[in-house]
């Protein structure tokens, strides 16, 4: 029997155009509404409307189920409704930059690596901030940028190119240098550092190519280049994290320790080990949407090899 075979959607086409207007539309509406009530409206959106179609509650009961299989169903739904409201107001957050800069620069921030930071600053020491999909990811950075640290970055381009493009102008005009995520980029970035530069990249992310590490107790593909370039261009390796306060307006920046050099997987293992003590503390502000560790795939991996298994 012949199998059916699902063409994969090229990117750019109309339906890529539409749901890019649909965005833009939201953002339009929010943005005529004061600052909390903006918050409060385009959170509801995504959690009511937005979720739903796009099955992102699921995703997260999926993840939580896999990493956490004794998490009671309460909890779980408490988390997937305290998720869906971050990563809606970390969305629109970055479309109204003079009030998230204005809101950042006076948020307060601390920990035991902004003395060093300040220092590297200082003596013009490279430094690779290494950050999470965790609370006001952005609006951190954004309350290091009001005290002078000048921090470049490296975006992922997003898969519908009509949405990308005003995304990436938007990180442009948070911060320059700006640097899309490939070999150009990559290399961009490295140059900007070694001379002295701050930049950020985000690492909890997925990519098969990556080593695993485990991450909350599931191995995970977990990228070492945060790692490797601060090794080759002698930067200090920062973790910094922007933790939301109670309701999610205000926020506090945590500049953490700066994890000593070693080999690169080690100082990733450092890294994931200090995000999964935050998500401890506070679970509902790391984006379980993400297919971090792609369950999913494993079950059906495993399943196969139960099958060879079991055959003659």
């Amino acid at each position: 029997m012949a199998k059916s075979i699902k063409a994969k959607r090229q990117h750019g086409g109309w339906q890529d155009w539409i749901a890019d207007r649909a965005i833009r539309s939201l953002i339009w509406i929010a943005l005529q509404f004061p600052i909390r009530t903006r918050l409060k409206l385009v959170s509801w959106t995504v959690r009511r409307c937005i979720s739903p179609l796009a099955g992102w509650h699921r995703r997260i009961y999926a993840n939580l189920d896999y990493v956490w299989p004794d998490c009671p169903k309460d909890k779980q739904a408490r988390i997937a409704e305290d998720v869906i409201d971050n990563v809606a107001r970390a969305f629109i957050e970055n479309y109204d930059i003079p009030e998230m800069m204005e809101r950042s620069a006076k948020a307060f921030v601390s920990g035991p690596g902004l003395a060093a930071i300040e220092q590297a600053k200082a003596d013009g020491r490279p430094v690779m901030f290494v950050m999470a999909h965790f609370g006001a990811t952005e609006c951190a950075r954004c309350s290091l940028l009001a005290r002078g640290f000048q921090i470049g970055g490296l975006v992922r381009p997003m898969s519908n190119p009509y949405f990308n493009k005003h995304y990436v102008q938007n990180m442009r005009d948070i911060c320059e240098p700006v640097f899309e995520q490939g070999r150009k980029g990559t290399l961009g970035l490295i140059k900007h550092i070694k001379k002295g530069g701050m930049a950020v990249l985000l690492f909890d992310v997925y990519d098969s190519s990556a080593p695993v590490i485990d991450f909350l107790g599931k191995p995970a593909p977990t990228m070492t280049s945060a790692a490797e370039i601060a090794l080759r261009t002698d930067a200090l390796l920062v973790p910094v994290f922007g933790i939301r306060r109670e309701g999610g307006y205000h926020f506090d920046t945590v500049v953490e320790e700066p994890i000593p050099h070693g080999e690169p997987i080690d100082m990733m293992r450092e890294a994931t080990r200090r995000l999964e003590a935050r998500i401890d503390e506070n679970p509902g502000q790391w984006m379980w949407i993400h297919r971090r560790w792609k369950p999913e795939r494993q079950a059906r991996r495993q399943r196969k090899r139960a099958a060879a298994t079991m055959s003659p």
